[in-house]
């Protein structure tokens, strides 16, 4: 008599449990977009989550402590005039995080330690380069403050963040809508699904198609794809009889999957998310109160279920924390950040052990939050392999608040003092009119109306300067104005209030010309 041999896995037994009520994040109005992203990104300082807000798009930062109710009178982070489709907080520096939105923008904010306690509407960094909604972002894992983005213009774009500039546009390879983007563990290449039914590798610095497969699913809807070990890679699809798939591919042979898995026929997208240092994969679908678990081996058939995590509530979204987040002493391997309908209720996937001690085992050395590469020096051709962490002793789950510093090109100097010496110019040709005082009163007036208007309305970060520009234009003279527009061009973090203000006052200048 044949009896059935169990495969052995340390991960077989591993069970999800979500945490008490008290531990949740209650009250939160999430976001209603029909968008396919996570809405929700986490790591060991702060959860943040896309919510709904009138007049414009906005998302939450709440520190990990903060749990329970939520009051409704709480800052949001609210730069952006359209909704918010994503965001992401950056590996290398907890209090950075980027979003992405339906105004074409992706931007870049610096959330403090203790989190927010005014409406954050300035940026850092401010990136336009996309000409249709963003909604996709992704930072590279080991190179510092290079972040790629993804719109419906069908663009893929690669940031140097620090200099605001777009380094790498990849704009006729994708001649459709992209589902999803993604780097390999040392970003050297980029993995991107799209509509037009194909899957590619892609070199992201060259801009170029390392290997694609057409149809790697051959149903209509949306195909999401990652790297896993070995750069394999994996994907979530649908049949053409629309059940759910999950497949597993050598990009070295894209002829025939290793695996390929049904699953359901639920709707949903399903979302991946690979830990490396288990090999253990999470399929999240929007929509769905689940969560599936898989082990990637290199034993046939390669991907195998172990388990699934099963609630009452859908879910609208997930974040998924870093392995540095993690307590090793409760012998926890993943945490998952659920999004209901007006809360965040973290689900903790723990592997049973009796000891208390830590558990090697489980907890390889792993990614930690330095890069091992700058931004420069990657975009000219170096990779950097991810300096790994122990976490059995002293590690430091948080990085130090550092502040983003952004360097700005001599080009972009240059061309706003052009700008100024334009506007000299022209006040100089009112000073010999007829009556000069006459016309520069009445000038002054547009200009302090409109200029009061922008203050008002857009300026709310605190510099001393901003805040008194306005009084600035009631009491000085042009003179005075313009030599102070000069004396800050050097001094700002950012351009984008200055450019505001030349922009006001050229059309004036020359109305009144």
């Amino acid at each position: 008599m044949s009896r059935k041999v169990v495969r052995t896995s340390k991960f077989r037994h591993v069970f999800g449990q979500a945490v008490k009520a008290d531990q949740c994040y209650d009250d939160i109005r999430i976001s209603q977009m029909t968008w396919d992203s996570n809405f929700c990104s986490v790591n060991p300082k702060f959860v943040a989550m896309i919510v709904d807000a009138s007049g414009g798009g906005a998302f939450i930062v709440l520190p990990l402590s903060k749990t329970g109710r939520i009051d409704m009178s709480l800052p949001t982070v609210c730069g952006h005039t359209g909704p918010v489709l994503d965001i992401e907080f950056c590996p290398h520096n907890d209090n950075i995080i980027a979003s992405c939105s339906e105004d074409c923008s992706v931007m870049i904010w610096e959330i403090p330690d203790g989190g927010l306690i005014s409406p954050l509407k300035d940026p850092v960094v401010k990136l336009d380069g996309h000409s249709k909604r963003v909604g996709i972002l992704s930072w590279h894992p080991t190179a510092h403050n290079v972040l790629m983005s993804a719109g419906c213009d069908n663009v893929v774009i690669l940031w140097n963040v620090v200099h605001g500039e777009a380094v790498v546009r990849i704009d006729s390879m994708h001649t459709d809508l992209i589902y999803s983007a993604c780097w390999n563990r040392n970003g050297s290449q980029i993995l991107t699904s799209c509509k037009d039914k194909k899957l590619r590798v892609i070199d992201p610095r060259k801009g170029s198609v390392i290997c694609e497969k057409d149809k790697p699913h051959e149903g209509s809807r949306p195909v999401r794809a990652v790297f896993v070990s070995d750069g394999k890679i994996l994907t979530t699809g649908f049949s053409r009889m629309s059940e759910r798939q999950v497949a597993l591919w050598d990009p070295n042979n894209f002829s025939e999957p290793l695996t390929l898995q049904e699953l359901d026929t639920s709707s949903g997208v399903l979302l991946p998310f690979f830990d490396p240092d288990t090999g253990v994969v999470y399929l999240c679908g929007k929509g769905d109160s689940s969560i599936r678990y898989f082990e990637v081996t290199d034993e046939a058939p390669y991907v195998h279920y172990l388990s699934m995590y099963s609630s009452k509530e859908s879910q609208k979204g997930m974040g998924y924390m870093p392995k540095r987040g993690l307590e090793v002493n409760k012998c926890e391997i993943a945490r998952f950040y659920k999004l209901h309908e007006r809360k965040c209720e973290p689900i903790v996937m723990t592997v049973p052990r009796k000891s208390d001690l830590f558990q090697e085992d489980l907890y390889p050395d792993t990614i930690g939050p330095e890069p091992s590469v700058e931004a420069d020096d990657w975009f000219a051709g170096k990779n950097g392999e991810p300096i790994l962490i122990s976490l059995k002793d002293g590690f430091v789950a948080t990085t130090k608040n550092k502040e983003f510093k952004v360097i700005k090109s001599l080009m972009d100097v240059q061309a706003l003092q052009n700008e100024v010496k334009e506007l000299r110019e022209m006040v100089e040709q009112l000073t010999k009119r007829r009556d000069p005082n006459r016309m520069r009163e009445g000038l002054k007036e547009k200009c302090k109306w409109t200029c009061t208007r922008y203050a008002n309305n857009e300026i709310r970060k605190g510099a001393y300067w901003k805040e008194h520009f306005v009084e600035l234009c009631e009491k000085s003279s042009w003179d005075t104005i313009l030599q102070s527009i000069s004396d800050q061009i050097l001094l700002f973090r950012d351009f984008t209030f200055l450019k505001r203000i030349l922009i006001c006052l050229k059309p004036i200048l020359i109305y009144v010309l």
